[in-house]
């Protein structure tokens, strides 16, 4: 029984595998396509400052966005036959925009498909984390969670790959970076969708409420009655407010991290080969955690990747050359899945699993669809100062914040639950 305690089911699988996909899709909007975005910035007279600000902004923009049709779209969801059918429809509005953000030659172009694609992907990440309670039991969660994103990082690595070079060795095939640069944009985008098949296959919703007459009107009625009552389920109130806050400055570390490179002036193919450094340290940092989650509760752990997080942003605030962005690299691979996974599974666990779209609804407006506060505190930061590295630094605050919060959410029982 104990050899099995670690083997994942085929269902398991098929759900891992939809990180792979969708991970390959975070890889190169964190690496390949802020360069493409620079060089399209410069040609159009953006300094650098400006540059990452407009990069910031879009995430900005898109968090906006996902807050607004989230939780429409999560509480949606949760009725019977919904779930699979718009998760569809979001991977479709995500692969196809990663396709068309090759055909831009000029960077507000760019932004607004850039947008559009991420939306997508935000939106599927709603249906996708919901499902967690549908494909596993409680006790696995941990480890399930952790899994998708451990294979998520090294799966990704193979499409990247591929599409570093092809893009850096464009020259010796005789295509332009930006013809290159379109092609890894197609590459990833089939590998997005590839890997997302044996879970439309094999997935089917177990926990959901019967469909009622004017569905969608009554999901409004649901998310109204959900935030009514959310401050009495007070583990799950404080805990979104702490995720709020520290994964928010998690994911401004990782979407601007490049461009924060390259406004700093820093070697793109070395910035380009840290990052997937990053990948790789992930992945068995993040089956550790998965590990250690048999052993310790999430509410020991977690709080481990905060500080761990207040320490990188602490170090960015004076990083200036390439030997420390790779120091930062590492470090950061080695907490970003344990962070990642753990709040996905704890939050899953804290919730009603019949509710779980309407939940994770809320929840991503805080997470991984994009990081507002983040990305606006480095954005009007960096403006302001005039310097990226301050911009930067100030992400501190938040996860300090977000580490004093979570440790309310732990420390309180519900009243109540919704």
């Amino acid at each position: 029984m104990k050899d099995n305690k670690f083997k994942v089911t085929p269902l398991e699988r098929a759900w891992i595998l939809y990180d792979v996909g969708n991970s390959a899709f975070v890889l190169l909007i964190a690496t390949l396509v802020p360069i493409f975005f620079n060089a399209l910035a410069e040609a159009g007279g953006l300094s650098s400052v400006d540059y990452l600000a407009y990069w910031g902004y879009a995430s900005s923009v898109v968090t906006v966005v996902t807050a607004v049709l989230g939780p429409i779209l999560g509480t949606l969801a949760d009725t019977r036959g919904f779930k699979k059918p718009i998760f569809m429809l979001c991977l479709f509005v995500g692969v196809v925009g990663c396709c068309a953000m090759g055909v831009a030659k000029t960077w507000l172009p760019f932004l607004i498909i850039f947008i559009i694609a991420k939306i997508g992907y935000s939106g599927s990440l709603v249906f996708y984390d919901s499902m967690l309670g549908d494909v596993t039991t409680p006790e696995r969660m941990d480890m399930v969670s952790s899994r998708g994103y451990a294979w998520g990082y090294i799966g990704s690595c193979i499409p990247f790959v591929v599409c570093l070079a092809l893009v850096l060795g464009s020259g010796v095939i005789g295509m332009s970076q930006m013809t290159a640069l379109s092609v890894a944009l197609v590459i990833t985008a089939v590998w997005w969708l590839v890997t997302t098949l044996p879970l439309l296959k094999k997935y089917r919703q177990i926990n959901y409420v019967e469909v009622k007459q004017h569905a969608i009107r009554q999901s409004f009625v649901r998310i109204g009655q959900t935030l009514k009552h959310l401050p009495q389920d007070r583990q799950v109130f404080w805990f979104l407010l702490a995720f709020f806050c520290y994964i928010d400055g998690v994911y401004t570390i990782i979407d601007m991290a490049t461009a924060y490179g390259t406004a700093l002036g820093l070697d793109t193919t070395g910035l380009l080969l840290a990052l997937l450094v990053t990948q790789v340290v992930a992945f068995p940092s993040a089956l550790i955690f998965g590990r250690l989650s048999a052993k310790y509760p999430s509410s020991k752990l977690i709080p481990v990747c905060i500080a761990a997080y207040t320490g990188i942003a602490i170090f960015a605030f004076f990083l200036k050359t390439q030997w420390q962005f790779w120091v930062l690299a590492v470090v950061v691979g080695m907490f970003q899945g344990g962070v990642q996974a753990l709040s996905r599974s704890h939050f899953a666990k804290i919730i009603p699993a019949e509710k779980s779209g309407e939940y994770f609804g809320l929840f991503d407006i805080c997470g991984k669809g994009a990081s507002f506060l983040g990305t606006m505190i480095v954005s009007v930061g960096s403006q302001l100062t005039g310097s990226a590295n301050q911009g930067i630094g100030m992400l501190a605050v938040l996860f300090v914040v977000g580490l004093v919060l979570f440790r309310v959410s732990c420390s309180t029982k519900n009243a109540k639950k919704v």
